[in-house]
């Protein structure tokens, strides 16, 4: 089946309904046609250009009925070569859920090289009629047989005549998976098949079904042990076939009447004996089984007593001996025996579903009967393609070629060629052969670290959650720490890792390791996969899983050796080995039972077997090292990136010129304009300086572009026009005179592991300065961290980070420090420590700018101030100059003053000659009246005084805030203060005042009045 047909797999609950039609659905799993995608069925693109025209014939073959009397006939193609004949043949045998239509390609190649190829829809797939059995030796395997029949009849495929006047032809069988196992029986039962080939098949349909990897009692085999766990997800992945309406007697594949001889075209050729319609002989398999008639529904096409089986295993949970019976005697296992045609077999190590076992089994019981066989490991297999495919495809037409062609038996490719893993910078697996399988093995014994005591698992009641370590031929990443993760899952899993590797170790074949158990259960399964661990990363090269179940006394040591899955694994010195065992896997139907297991290591070593084979020539050696061309490649980038910029840098001098008439101001911000990409300009014409023993307050409400200017500045995005100058220098990124800045914008960036001392070190570090240039010990006094700048980072609180960000900021010294919020997160202790520092830091002949919205720390720190709103300007000045004007005078009245009554007090001063204006400051703790006035402020108290009001404080100095509110408003052209605001106010010269009539109807209509309230209303717009 194509991968674009899978199903997502169907997670359900056990004894339910639908947990039947899953394991149903499991049957389809063991007969994935990974052929179709991963595997080549003959030759493919490697193969040499064409050489014959081709004829391609439908024919429709009559063969056994079912044991009901249904009449089955299988579609068959024919792809011949014009001219030139006889021909050798090929049978190509399609995967699980294929057909003819998936042949055609593979088939019209084979016949361009000169072969009669012959692919068919097997017996209840495609357009042929009739039941799937799975490889039943009575059913699928006869009608293979009947092709063969129609394969010898033919006049142009080479055909030998024997003695008793029986047509021998010259032929060979070709399948993957569910048609390699199809191929393999084929040969074992048909003395005339001259060559077979198969492609990740089974060898025992039990094992591949219940997989079992444990051996408990010394030499006896898996296969005689408990049946292991249930691949369910596999089934699962499949579940919709499984439930795919049944062809009855009247559907148009299987109704076709028996033929004399078999339909051709475009010529007819000789007739072919039609099997008989009687009922069929009983085989091994079902001679003694009951018929069942569970629901098409549920079964599809499947044979009805190969259906009833699988629900009542399913049901039971485990399989029964007459299932078990069933699919051993539907392998080649037990027919391997009749094989005497070389057989060529190709096998995955990226299969969950038949594993490197299955091709192992059947190569030693093919060696030991003296069968020529050739074995290929692959990477690839029904978990993903194989990244040796053309060689893999190469080695199929020279083994053809050999074994029919030449008439050459087995001598066309090594005895075994194993892929080893993918080396780094490159996309295509190394290939090595030996002469004979099974020669020149090795092995090497890996120490296990010392471990303290044994360790536990405990199985989840329920079984769920389950581990992840495969997902049933989906793709999961081989590294990463989520992939780990999801595979030792805390409480049902335990790791042993071997000690580090001194020396580079090549690995091929299935290591052991031995166990001692101990439970709560009579019955134990387990799950074991080998983890590659470099440093602190652990990744699974080959994700295959190693299923156990074995028989246990509770309470008592039981132990077990493990043959875990067969691979290819280099591991690099100075890395390790990790086993990995847990209670779960999300592939298997694990016990629902909880079950609490002691583990520890019998051996305290891992055996890994080894092999020195032959580096085999081919596409590998010479491939592409495509890491090292994209390194290349993002090399001339950077190169073209770094040309570009420094271009783009030359530029910027030029068109930003020196300014020696500004080498003795620190900084100059010149008509800076910033407008962002969706159309809003943060900044527009923003001119300021900040000299020398200054501490410059840049204030605005949020949004007024304050950070905005502070980037540019730094050089950290580019203006739309004007120039920031450090000294007579223009900014621009890479500036040399930025070495002379120090800067925290927008909250430091430390490295969280590291400590607070050693990013400070990090960071001096990266300028290439001297370390006696950096002054840490005055810097850390700013940060005022103690001890805890020996602390990793990820434990500061946020003030903690932000006074360590001002002391990174203040490292070296630097002439400008630009300061972005710097008492964000500190406390009202840390501020007023904060403010001597960056006063002191400015006596020095520095220069300080701050951005802050905390007004009351801006007026006690510093010495001007620049503010802005909407992206302008709206007023500049020193502090002192801002908060105190000789026109204005502050009168503070007793706080017990009624509120109406300080309206009328404001009303009648108001009226006085020479005020101009007074504003009313509506602090229920403190009232206040703003006069602005021409005459002197002896006679303003007076006049308060005389409208019977008790003055208690009268100041000519403002607080920033209201100055800040005031300017702001008059630059919204919103009339916030009482009245109308003078043009001073506009231009930051101090004035915030307004008609006293105005702010009597301000007050009356409710408008807040209180320096917070005010403050809302500015920051809202």
């Amino acid at each position: 089946m194509q991968a674009s047909r899978w199903l997502k797999p169907a997670f359900v609950p056990s004894h339910s309904r639908v947990a039947v039609l899953v394991a149903l659905a499991a049957l389809l799993t063991l007969l994935s046609p990974a052929s179709l995608y991963a595997v080549p069925l003959g030759a493919a693109s490697s193969l040499t250009p064409a050489v014959n025209a081709v004829t391609e014939e439908q024919l429709t073959v009559p063969v056994r009925a079912e044991a009901d009397g249904i009449p089955v006939s299988l579609e068959v193609a024919v792809w011949r070569p014009d001219g030139g004949g006889p021909h050798p043949a090929v049978l190509l045998a399609h995967g699980f859920g294929g057909s003819v239509a998936d042949l055609r390609e593979q088939g019209r190649k084979l016949a361009e090289r000169g072969y009669l190829a012959v692919g068919y829809s097997a017996r209840g797939f495609g357009a042929s009629g009739g039941r799937i059995h799975l490889n039943d030796p009575e059913f699928e395997i006869a009608d293979a047989r009947a092709l063969v029949d129609l394969i010898a009849a033919r006049s142009d495929v080479v055909t030998e005549v024997r003695t008793d006047g029986s047509r021998d032809p010259r032929v060979g069988v070709v399948g993957a998976s569910y048609g390699g196992a199809l191929a393999l029986m084929l040969g074992s039962t048909d003395p005339r098949v001259d060559s077979v080939t198969a492609y990740i098949t089974w060898n025992d349909l039990a094992d591949a079904f219940f997989p079992q990897r444990a051996r408990t009692g010394g030499a006896a085999a898996a296969s005689d042990a408990l049946p292991g766990p249930f691949k369910a997800l596999w089934a699962a992945r499949f579940f919709g076939s499984a439930t795919a309406p049944a062809r009855t007697a009247e559907s148009p594949a299987s109704s076709a009447p028996p033929a004399a001889a078999p339909t051709a075209a475009p010529s007819a050729i000789p007739p072919v004996a039609t099997p008989p319609a009687a009922a069929p002989t009983a085989t091994p398999s079902t001679a003694k089984l009951p018929t069942a008639q569970p629901s098409p529904v549920l079964c599809g096409r499947f044979d009805p007593t190969v259906c009833r089986l699988f629900l009542a295993a399913t049901e039971a949970g485990t399989p029964s001996p007459e299932l078990l019976a069933l699919l051993r005697a539907h392998s080649p296992k037990p027919l391997l025996a009749g094989l005497r045609a070389p057989t060529y077999l190709v096998q995955g190590m990226a299969d969950s579903l038949f594993d490197l076992s299955h091709a192992d089994a059947t190569a030693r019981a093919l060696q030991a009967q003296g069968t020529p066989v050739a074995v290929r490991w692959i990477d690839g297999g029904h978990d993903g393609t194989s990244s040796t495919a053309t060689d893999d495809e190469d080695a199929l037409t020279a083994w053809l070629d050999t074994s029919l062609r030449d008439g050459k038996g087995a001598s066309g490719v090594p005895g075994f060629v194993y892929a080893a893993p993918i080396p780094r910078r490159q996309s295509v697996a190394p290939l090595y052969a030996v002469p004979t399988y099974g020669d020149g093995a090795g092995s090497v014994s890996i120490a296990f670290a010392p471990v303290d005591r044994p360790r536990s698992l405990a199985n989840p009641p329920g079984g769920t959650p389950a581990a992840v370590s495969s997902l049933g031929g989906l793709p999961i990443p081989a590294t990463g720490g989520a992939a780990y993760q999801l595979a030792a899952l805390p409480g049902q899993s335990v790791a042993f890792d071997t000690e580090l590797l001194t020396d580079r170790l090549a690995i091929v074949g299935a290591p052991t390791v031995r166990l001692r158990v101990t439970s709560t259960a009579p019955s134990v399964t387990l799950f074991l996969t080998l983890w590659q661990v470099t440093g602190e990363s652990a990744s699974l090269p080959r994700k295959l899983v190693a299923p156990v179940t074995f028989a246990t006394t509770p309470g008592v040591p039981t132990s077990v050796e493990v043959a875990l899955p067969a691979a290819t694994w280099t591991v690099e010195p100075g890395s390790r080995l990790r086993l990995l065992i847990s209670a779960t896997d999300s592939a298997y139907a694990v016990p629902r039972t909880a079950r609490a297991d002691r583990i520890e290591l019998a051996d305290a070593a891992l055996i890994a077997p080894t092999l020195n084979g032959t580096r085999v020539a081919g596409s590998a050696d010479s491939e592409t090292d495509t890491e090292s061309i994209g390194v290349a490649l993002a090399i001339i980038a950077a190169l073209l990136a770094i040309g570009a910029a420094a271009a783009w840098d030359r530029r910027q001098r030029r068109r930003d010129p020196v300014r020696p008439d500004l080498a003795d101001i620190p900084l100059t911000v010149a008509n800076l304009v910033k407008t962002y990409a969706d159309g809003h300009r943060a900044v527009d014409d923003v001119s300021w300086e900040a000299r020398r023993g200054q501490v410059v307050g840049l204030l605005g409400p949020n949004g007024a572009g304050k950070t905005t200017t502070l980037r540019m500045v730094m050089g950290l995005i580019a203006p739309d026009s004007g120039t920031a100058y450090l000294g007579s220098e223009p900014v621009h990124p890479g500036a040399p005179a930025l070495a002379h800045v120090g800067a925290l914008i927008e909250g430091p960036g430390f490295l969280p592991h590291l400590t607070g001392l050693a990013n400070l070190h990090a960071f001096w570090a990266a300028t290439g300065r001297p370390t006696e240039d950096a002054r840490f010990d005055e810097v850390l006094d700013v940060a005022a961290l103690g001890d805890a700048v020996h602390r990793p980072v990820r434990s500061y609180s946020h003030g903690m980070k932000q006074r360590l960000g001002i002391a990174q900021a203040m490292l070296g010294l630097p002439d400008l420090l630009v300061l972005d919020e710097p008492t964000n997160g500190l406390d009202p202790p840390q501020i007023a420590a904060m403010r001597p520092i960056l006063q002191r830091y400015a006596a020095a002949g520095r220069t300080v700018v701050v951005s802050s919205h905390l007004l009351a720390e801006v007026e006690m720190t510093c010495s001007d101030v620049v503010v802005m709103n909407a992206g302008r300007v709206v007023a500049t000045g020193r502090v002192a100059d801002l908060v105190d004007s000789a026109d204005t005078t502050v009168i503070s009245l007793d706080p017990r003053t009624e509120v109406g009554r300080v309206g009328a007090v404001a009303e009648a001063i108001g009226r006085a000659p020479g005020v101009t204006a007074v504003e009313v400051v509506d602090d229920s703790a403190e009232p206040r009246l703003v006069v602005t006035a021409s005459m002197p402020r002896a006679d303003v108290v007076r006049a308060v005084a005389a409208t019977g009001a008790d003055v208690v404080g009268v100041s000519s100095r403002r607080h920033l805030e209201e100055v800040f509110l005031g300017v702001i408003a008059a630059a919204q052209g919103d009339d916030i203060s009482t009245g109308t605001n003078d043009s001073g106010a506009a231009h930051g010269s101090g004035g915030a005042g307004g008609s006293v009539g105005a702010a009597g109807a301000a007050g009356s209509a409710g408008e807040p009045r209180s320096l917070s309230d005010r403050l809302r209303q500015v920051r809202s717009r």
